[in-house]
């Protein structure tokens, strides 16, 4: 597929990288911070990387990392009392070639009150210390489209000025579509990307266009008749028996409350899921049965394969699915960075790494 074209706040130093052409043969190392149920991390480990360190500290999140990724290192706790020291002494040897994270998004979310003193807002600052302490090749920031408009965009500039200061300059800012991916959903996200090399930053190029989108009953629709197991995940809000009369009277693509956009929104076939999120036990409206999704819908549509099990109640479940990265989308991240990592891990020229476009 051809690029898209790029936005303003974008920058230049940017080079597309066609992920269906890399071969992940041999593994990286990647770090993720603020790991959460592990999205990023799978992704990257489906785009051959090793996962040799993740931070999270909800202890339902954690557990599920800790399931699913039984050779990483885990820090159950909160990043600022993982010490300069104990990094150190962690990677002694071999460090990662990329630190991946999505500090807390909650204070640049647009679907609630954005407080620019929130001090989850600020979470990105540790990010910047544990970079600078262990100095890998590159480092990738995801967070959530409404951090660009953040303090009419001061907050991003900060991030990329503290880039520049631990000696990663001219980082690129991306916005993403996961559905162009082949996640079975509408996600946009936001990734700032930066490397310690004066190289350019890679980009995936989109795998689908509009029309090739997967759409939601392709991942989905096995599940519509299978019981509520709690033991996969394929749980869902309970609705008396009125909620699911006024469930079955919402039409496809309308939600069950004005002003609700966001969640209790009934899904439509043919095209992929809107944005998926927890919103308290109520997602969207399966597209036929008049009930909620279960988590382990939400699941398939953020890209998470079924063995992927998370810990936890029903609650719990939901939060971790819907503030997870999808792993598809991770994945092309991951790929798009391979070209560079594989030059650099032999000791080749940069003249031979790709060039900005």
């Amino acid at each position: 597929m051809k690029p898209t074209k790029l936005k303003p706040y974008e920058g230049t130093n940017i080079a597309w990288v066609d992920t269906a052409e890399v071969d992940a043969h041999a593994a990286h190392r990647v770090a993720d911070l603020f790991a959460g149920a592990g999205g990023l991390s799978l992704g990257f480990e489906m785009a051959g990387y090793a996962t040799v360190l993740a931070v999270e500290s909800d202890a339902d999140a954690a557990a599920t990392h800790a399931a699913n990724f039984p050779n990483t290192k885990l820090h159950t706790g909160l990043i600022e009392d993982l010490s300069d020291d104990e990094l150190l002494a962690h990677f002694a040897y071999d460090r990662p070639d990329v630190i991946c994270g999505g500090p807390p998004c909650q204070s640049h979310s647009t679907a609630g009150r954005r407080d620019p003193a929130d001090p989850r807002g600020h979470l990105y600052q540790e990010f910047l210390r544990v970079a600078d302490v262990l100095r890998p090749h590159f480092l990738v920031i995801e967070n959530v489209p409404g951090l660009l408009s953040v303090e009419q965009g001061a907050r991003v500039q900060r991030i990329l000025e503290g880039l520049a200061d631990i000696g990663y300059p001219d980082g690129s800012v991306m916005m993403l579509e996961a559905a162009e991916y082949g996640v079975p959903q509408m996600r946009r996200r936001l990734f700032i990307i930066a490397n310690r090399h004066g190289l350019p930053n890679p980009r995936p190029l989109p795998l689908l266009s509009r029309r090739r989108f997967v759409p939601v009953e392709s991942a989905i629709d096995d599940l519509k008749g299978r019981p509520r197991d709690s033991a996969t995940n394929h749980e869902w809000t309970r609705h008396g028996p009125e909620m699911e009369q006024r469930l079955a009277r919402v039409a496809p693509g309308e939600t069950l409350y004005n002003g609700y956009s966001g969640s209790w929104r009934r899904l439509r076939i043919g095209v992929p899921s809107p944005t998926i999120k927890h919103n308290n036990g109520a997602p969207h409206i399966h597209y036929e049965l008049p009930r909620t999704l279960s988590a382990r819908e939400m699941g398939r549509l953020q890209s998470f394969p079924d063995d992927f099990v998370f810990s936890g109640e029903m609650a719990s479940v939901m939060l971790q699915v819907g503030n997870a990265v999808p792993p598809l989308l991770a994945k092309s991240v991951g790929l798009a960075l391979r070209p560079s990592l594989d030059l650099l891990s032999s000791g080749q020229t940069d003249s031979q790494l790709p060039t900005a476009k």
